[in-house]
């Protein structure tokens, strides 16, 4: 029955190669990486490069002016080089002259073209048109504005590229990095409209080939692909094959039984079968497979919604030492262990991840403490808890266990505590509007600086406006994160950046509970996979043996 069942997803793909673009000349030797996406990819166009599943696709196909490195290095992309001017407010980048559009008949009887500074241009302005309505349209907000409203950005010729900000913003470099910013054609676009999600043209190291949406997408090797390893230009793999398991349980079973070439996520459904307790892979599939563990910059936390009256009006929930009494009232080794198997860090250090470029341990850190718990909550008038209110913790499904763990911690403590189970789209409507008293949420990178995470806790970026939901509020937070953002120096930029996650450790605006990781699971004869702390898929690199027995 199951065989049945996923057989569409099991077709020979050498066949279904075959049946969009002819045949191969020798399809035996064809090296095709094979990987499954759980999540919908609603589009191939990078404007909506927004979930992981688009992400994740759009990379393979398409190219920025830079890009990171498996250690968030900012490295040349389009762009071989660039230079910013002493007051950090005009970027120039010289691009390369031989980067070409993947082969289309948009461009007529030459099939292709170089890439020029003015397609960065066209590409960027189609971030903020409002009839795209793309979700990147914040990653265009550093940039200076014409009288006209277009972005302040010019051509100087083919290869120079000026960009113009309102005010400094030194991660502007690292939001360039993102799928958004990647480079199209004017020509794909008008010609296809709409259907540019589906028939995307690009830089990248693959070009689409087909896609059935809900089945299989396939891409194929860019053959005049700019980027070397060596004398041995990329990519080393023929194409990329995704399928779309939506059963987690099902797509495990397909990668055990050699038909998928990565699992890319661990899910509570199997996490057992093949890791254990301490994280590590079970000595059954070790002769198989291999695990790649990275930081993952991902913060998993509960957000504490505090008052917006004055301090006399603040309620017992609402106090410092009643915040700091939680963050000290359970034991976050404990809970990785029993339920996520050790995969994670606990979140000790503050609100900023490990793996997020300028960490540091921070001595000040919410360590296991019943005794200061207690402490606190008798300072804060509430003696063993008593006379505390309940307090209600809104997560949705995927949290509940985490969540339910907690609430045993806190209620050993006396500090009460109910669940309320909701939607994500209800979770996230509430914390929009501020209506949730405890929040369970995450926070995972856009791009790779510390401010990324700070800017949560910035007083004008309260929300709706902005992403600060606990409506923290605090000026010599404000000071330091608007003087971070006059500092170009990394080194002392990073400072600040310490010096703020201090104060939030201080007023316990959240509860930092792990910081994730990244967990990758692969066959042993598939090499050279990379992975960063952004989690990105870099597939450029990989290699397939030929015999996969």
């Amino acid at each position: 029955m199951m065989r049945k069942r996923l057989f569409p997803y099991l077709i020979s793909l050498p066949l279904l190669l075959a049946a969009c673009q002819g045949s191969f000349d020798d399809q035996d030797n064809l090296t095709v990486f094979r990987y499954n996406e759980d999540g919908n990819i609603s589009s191939l166009d990078p404007v909506y490069a927004r979930n992981q599943s688009n992400i994740w696709a759009t990379s393979q196909i398409f190219n920025g002016l830079v890009q990171l490195d498996q250690n968030l290095h900012i490295t040349p992309s389009i762009a071989k080089e660039w230079t910013v001017s002493d007051d950090g407010l005009t970027y120039t980048f010289y691009l390369r002259d031989d980067v070409f559009f993947h082969e289309s008949e948009v461009f007529g009887q030459e099939l292709t073209r170089t890439v020029k500074a003015g397609d960065f241009v066209y590409s960027f302005s189609r971030i903020i048109d409002p009839k795209l309505n793309s979700p990147g349209l914040w990653v265009m907000n550093p940039l200076a504005r014409k009288q006209n409203g277009e972005l302040d950005m010019i051509a100087l010729n083919d290869t120079v590229l000026q960009i113009k900000l309102e005010e400094p913003f030194p991660p502007f470099l690292g939001l360039l990095c993102m799928q958004y910013c990647s480079v199209v054609p004017r020509e794909a676009t008008a010609q296809k409209g709409s259907d540019f999600r589906k028939n995307p043209v690009g830089t990248g190291p693959y070009h689409f080939q087909f896609w059935k949406e809900g089945v299989k997408l396939v891409l194929r090797k860019n053959h005049r692909y700019f980027e070397f390893e060596g004398d041995a230009r990329l990519p080393y793999t023929d194409a990329i094959a995704i399928t779309f398991i939506m059963d987690r349980q099902t797509a495990f079973l397909e990668f055990v039984k050699g038909n998928l070439d990565i699992l890319t996520r661990i899910d509570a459904s199997y996490k057992d079968e093949l890791l254990t307790q301490n994280g590590e892979l079970r000595k059954t599939y070790q002769d198989r497979f291999y695990k790649i563990t990275e930081p993952f910059l991902n913060t998993e936390y509960l957000g504490l919604l505090l008052d917006r009256e004055e301090e006399k009006n603040l309620s017992a929930f609402q106090k410092q030492k009643i915040r700091l009494a939680i963050n000290h009232a359970f034991d976050r080794e404990k809970m990785l262990f029993y339920l996520r198997n050790n995969v994670g860090t606990p979140a000790h250090a503050g609100f900023v991840p490990v793996g997020m470029p300028g960490f540091t341990k921070n001595t000040g850190g919410y360590e296991y403490n019943p005794e200061k718990a207690r402490r606190y909550l008798e300072e804060a008038g509430f003696p063993e808890g008593k006379g505390l209110p309940e307090f209600e913790i809104s997560t949705n499904s995927q949290y509940l266990d985490i969540t339910q763990f907690i609430q045993h911690e806190l209620k050993k403590m006396g500090i009460p505590v109910s669940i309320n189970v909701m939607p994500s789209a209800t979770l996230r409507e509430m914390m929009a509007k501020g209506e949730s008293e405890i929040f369970r949420a995450s926070w995972i990178a856009d791009y790779p600086d510390a401010e990324n995470y700070l800017a949560l806790f910035y007083s004008q970026n309260k929300t709706p406006t902005g992403p600060n939901y606990t409506f923290f509020e605090n000026k010599e937070f404000d000071r330091l994160y608007e003087k971070s953002l006059t500092i170009v120096n990394d080194s002392l930029r990073h400072i600040y950046y310490q010096k703020m996650d201090s104060i939030v450790l201080e007023y316990a605006p959240v509860v930092p509970l792990f910081y994730d990781q990244s967990l990758r699971f692969v066959p042993h004869y598939v090499t050279n996979l990379k992975v960063n702390p952004l989690n990105q898929m870099d597939l450029k690199r990989v290699k397939l043996e030929k015999n996969r027995d």
